[in-house]
């Protein structure tokens, strides 16, 4: 079940995905696209505080990480640290650094193999290798809570980039619901083949509902993407169709239900303080079966026209188009789990 939520999620909403090429630690997938191959859902902790958790076992905690670059010169291979950190009950703000070696190794390498003599202009030569921008980028994130809202902003800069990322979120908590504000300029996402685009300003709303009893969930939100996407790693093929300007209306809901055939109640009323399980949804032996049935549906309410050039502006329109302004799709799924077993672990005294 919790892949058939993550693959209605990623054709339907853009998902984040876990990628090093931001420094907050993930890009959206395409909505419409199905989930990357190797892709993973991003994770709700941000990359600067996962740093700051590796520093508590780490003096100088150094992440290496593997990410596509425009200039192929750079190398794939990143190494990122957290520079700086900053805390207190309502607020934190956090500073990572990242340093791409390979055009370093590779520049140094000719500049010394070139020298006809190791003198002190081919030192200078060398040392100007180090303070090329391109190897270099930075991050600054910074996050307030005022319960029950918390905001987020970030802010990064690339040295092979002349633009700035910046990024604003808004969450606020609601009885039986989350509402979100994001907003991006430009935001990164990444399709269903691992190519990453960048589209210069996105925006949008969402409300979902929490998990109920009843089974019953639903989501509602409106994306507008802005200005012409840009490819990140790749020179060929356009870009997705849900990633050209325009707004969008969206609207979801599912329905699940678990039915047990068996369940061991004994165990998971049993209050034993010196086991306790490795996870909590797999302490208690059982047999059931479980459904789920929903439906999504999406609407481009406006097409953006907002391109410099006429070429741009004709190609637009013709890939406008072939975008449906309405789409709509049903899913369910059933599904029948037994577990034999209380995954539990007695506590080492």
């Amino acid at each position: 079940m919790a892949k058939l939520r993550t693959g209605i999620d990623s054709a339907f909403w853009d998902l984040n995905v876990a990628s090093p090429q931001c420094h907050d630690g993930w890009a959206k997938a395409v909505p419409g696209d199905p989930f990357p191959a190797d892709g993973s859902v991003g994770s709700r902790v941000l990359r600067p505080q996962q740093l700051s958790f590796f520093g508590n076992g780490m003096p100088l905690p150094i992440v290496p990480s593997l990410s596509p670059t425009s200039p192929k010169d750079l190398g794939s291979l990143s190494l990122q640290t957290l520079l700086l950190k900053l805390a207190s009950p309502r607020w934190w703000l956090a500073m990572t650094g990242q340093f791409r070696p390979r055009k370093l190794i590779a520049d140094v390498k000719n500049e010394v193999s070139n020298a006809e003599d190791f003198d002190l202009s081919t030192v200078k030569d060398v040392a100007k290798h180090f303070v090329n921008k391109s190897l270099y980028s930075f991050g600054l994130t910074s996050q307030f809570a005022f319960p029950p809202t918390s905001v987020l902003f970030a802010i990064e800069g690339h040295g092979e980039k002349e633009r700035l990322r910046r990024k604003v979120m808004v969450f606020h908590k609601l009885p039986d619901h989350d509402l979100t504000l994001e907003a991006a300029w430009p935001q990164l996402f990444v399709d269903h083949k691992g190519l990453y685009w960048d589209v210069p300003e996105s925006i949008s709303v969402d409300l979902s509902s929490l998990v109920s009893e009843s089974g019953l969930r639903y989501r509602l939100g409106i994306h507008k993407n802005g200005g012409n996407p840009q490819a990140i790693n790749t020179t060929d093929g356009n870009p997705p169709l849900s990633l050209l300007p325009g707004i969008c209306a969206k609207a979801a809901f599912s329905y699940e239900k678990i039915k047990y055939l068996w369940r061991d109640k004994d165990t998971a009323e049993q209050q034993n303080e010196e086991v306790f399980p490795y996870d909590v949804r797999l302490k208690e032996p059982h047999a059931a079966i479980s459904g789920m049935i929903g439906s999504s549906f999406a609407s481009w309410i406006w097409n953006g026209r907002s391109f410099s050039s006429i070429d741009s502006r004709e190609d637009l329109e013709v890939s406008t188009s072939k975008r449906s302004r309405l789409n709509a799709d049903l899913f369910g799924s059933v599904c029948y789990s037994f577990q034999h077993g209380k995954f539990t672990k007695k506590l080492e005294t």
